[in-house]
Parts: C-alpha cells; structure tokens; sequence
C-alpha cells in the first residue's frame, strides 16, 4: 500500500508542478509525522530526510544506524546514510536534485500535513541558510490532502470491511445489552465483541468505544460512565475499529421502552426520522465539486427546519488510515474551522455524515454514517440505521 501511494504522490506533484516533497523528522517514534504511515513506513532516529520528486526519485538521508531497517522496508531505492551530521549529504542532494519547488511537511490548517516540529523548521532553516532553497520552501499540505484523500481500492476495500465490522458488532449488542446497565457496562460488552473479531479500536481507548444514555450524558468525545440505562433514555454510541490499517467510525441510537410503551415518543421519532433523512438529504446532494460547506448546510437546515436546535459540530470529516484524516471538511463556515469549509469535494474521498438533535428529557438522537465521493454522488460503505433500535424495559 505504501508503494501504491507513493507513485500516487508522484502523481499528484506533477498535477501541482511542485518539483520535491521532503518529509524531515527525528526519534519520529516519539514525534510521529501522520505521513510515515502513508509514504514512509518506518520510524527514523536522527534528524532524516525522505525525498520524492515529480520525475520519480525517491530518496532517504537517514543516519547510519537506520539505514538497514530502511533498506529492508524497500520504499526508498536511493538511502544515503551519515555518521556525523546529516548537512552536507542533505545539501549535495538538493544541489543535485536542484528543485525549483520543495514541499515540506507542515500546515496552518491540516493536521495531517503539519508533523514537522517548530524546533525542526528552525534546524531545517539554519541547514538552508546561504543557499536558494530556503526560499523555495512551500506547505505539503494540498500534497497531503490529495494523497490521504483520493483513496485507492485497496483503501476502499479495508474501510467497507472496518464498517460491515462494526455494524455487525452493533447487531450483536442488541442480545446484551439491557434496562439498568451502566455506560461502562455496555461499553465493555462492545469491546468483548471487538476482541473476538481481532480487530482494535480506531481511536483512544477512553472514549472508544463512547456511551451516552440519557438528557444528561456528556455528549460527544468523552468515556464511558457509570451513568445507568433507564426507561425513557435515549443512547447511542459512537465507535471504530481498523481492518488492516484503515478505520471506521460509526454511530447509532437506541430508545429504552418505558413499561407499557411499544414505540418511542413522538418527539423521540421525530428526531430520529429528522437525523435520519438529513444524512440521506446530504448523500443525495454531495458530489465532487461542491464545498463543503455547502453539504453541511444541506443536514443542518434540514433538522433546523424541524425545530431542532444547531448541532455544534461538522457534518462529517474524512477518514482512512485515521478516524478523522484531516484535509476537507463538511462544515460550516466558522472561525475553528479554518479554510476547510471551502475546499470542495473529490471524488475517492470517504466522509462520515453524523447529525445530532437533542431531545430535551430524552437525550441525544444521532446516526453517522460513511460514504465514498463517486464521479456523479456517493456510495455508502456502511449500512445506514433507518429505524431506531428500541430496548424493553
């Protein structure tokens, strides 16, 4: 897969005309640049220097004691190591690749494109110093975007059978879980299931898997508490797993019958029904080309219409070898958002679509889904919640 991805990322520097893509890090192991597992595929020790170009070198300046572990990955023909500094060995290879144009790996608004520490760019800097390529210096991050986004089907693949996964270890639950049990309680269960599938948790361990039951839950990213399932909740759970390498990130909702209750209250219904259609509004609407901020509008003046108040959040991001993979955005246009709101969308992107609304007295009624960006709409790679799970008391 890294191969696959780097000759796609030669690709996407000749789409910019960017002539070089470096990549410079050190003990990455503790400082991991998100984009060694996508180009790379190995940690490095000493200050190190990965290279591609849009005429297809691909290059590694490493120190001497890394070089093995490199050369057995096989990514990098070209690895040049060093003993006692890697500044001349670095500046020959720039001198002889002579590029008009050298990318490196940091963002204002990507947090996949931004691994290059501070105290990197200051030593990075001070290498460059006297010569021109300190001034040709630009932000990888339309690079970064392109590759972790324009998923390949392999890619595709890993993250459809991440979601069947997980939408499987849901149906289980419903022959576990009951009135009374704790956030805790369900959670454990869900990773019971996960651990026989052999598969692990698509983000930190705190809060995957994440329980809310209930009006006074403590709503998204957080763990699990010891707060009981009563009748007349609302819970829903939000849960990843990765299948070689690659993420899903799913939620669904469940309503806990009241005695003598056969079906939720009609507001319960009603967001549900609302979240529901407002993800399926937005599928329908998204194609490549159109901002992201306008798919988000499409969900969120839906649940508006409906009285619902604003979810505080977007309406999805993208995902891949991370649960939230960083580049565009299906989001409305404020300040913590940056400029992703107006990238548009492309084709091979996979996004989560995940609208809330709360119901006061009940909780929170919430569905997310993923999907890939097809040349004409989307394709879902989960299977989406369509009617509300209902727990007996």
């Amino acid at each position: 897969m890294i191969r696959a991805k780097i000759e796609q990322a030669i690709e996407v520097l000749k789409e910019l005309n960017i002539d070089a893509w470096l990549t410079f890090i050190r003990e990455s192991s503790a400082a991991h640049d998100p984009c060694i597992d996508v180009t790379i595929g190995g940690n490095v020790t000493w200050q190190s220097a990965f290279i591609i170009t849009q005429s297809g070198e691909r290059l590694a300046i490493v120190g001497s004691l890394d070089q093995a572990a490199h050369e057995t990955l096989g990514h990098f023909p070209e690895i040049i190591p060093y003993v006692k500094g890697i500044k001349q060995p670095f500046l020959d290879t720039l001198q002889r690749l002579d590029p008009a144009s050298i990318a490196i790996n940091y963002s204002v608004n990507d947090v996949m494109a931004d691994g290059l520490t501070h105290g990197q760019f200051l030593v990075l800097q001070d290498l460059l110093a006297d010569t021109p390529y300190r001034d040709r210096l630009v932000s990888s991050d339309e690079i970064v975007a392109k590759l972790r986004s324009r998923k390949l089907e392999p890619e595709l693949q890993r993250i459809t059978k991440a979601c069947e996964e997980t939408v499987d270890l849901f149906a289980q639950m419903n022959d576990h879980i009951k009135t009374g049990m704790t956030e805790k309680q369900i959670a454990a269960v869900m990773v019971e299931i996960m651990e026989k599938k052999g598969l692990e948790r698509a983000w930190d361990a705190d809060h995957c898997p994440a329980v809310f039951t209930g009006p006074e839950s403590a709503g998204a990213h957080a763990g699990p508490t010891d707060r009981k399932m009563e009748p007349g909740h609302l819970m829903n759970v939000d849960f990843g797993m990765r299948f070689e390498g690659y993420c899903s990130d799913l939620q669904r909702t469940w309503y806990c019958l009241k005695p003598g209750e056969t079906a939720p209250p009609a507001i319960v219904q009603k967001a549900f029904d609302g979240v529901r259609d407002a993800i399926r509004k937005a599928g329908e609407f998204i194609k490549p080309g159109v901002r992201g901020m306008d798919v988000d509008a499409v969900a969120r003046n839906h649940l508006t219409s409906l009285g619902f108040d604003e979810y505080p959040h977007a309406l999805g991001h993208q995902i891949g070898r991370e649960a939230h993979d960083g580049a565009g955005l299906l989001c409305p246009e404020w300040e913590r958002y940056g400029d992703r709101p107006y990238l548009k969308v492309e084709a091979g992107q996979c996004y989560t679509l995940e609208p809330r609304a709360i119901v006061p007295e009940y909780g929170v009624a919430t569905m997310e889904e993923i999907i890939v960006v097809t040349p004409d709409g989307c394709r879902y790679l989960s299977e989406p919640q369509t009617e509300i799970m209902l727990i007996k008391s």
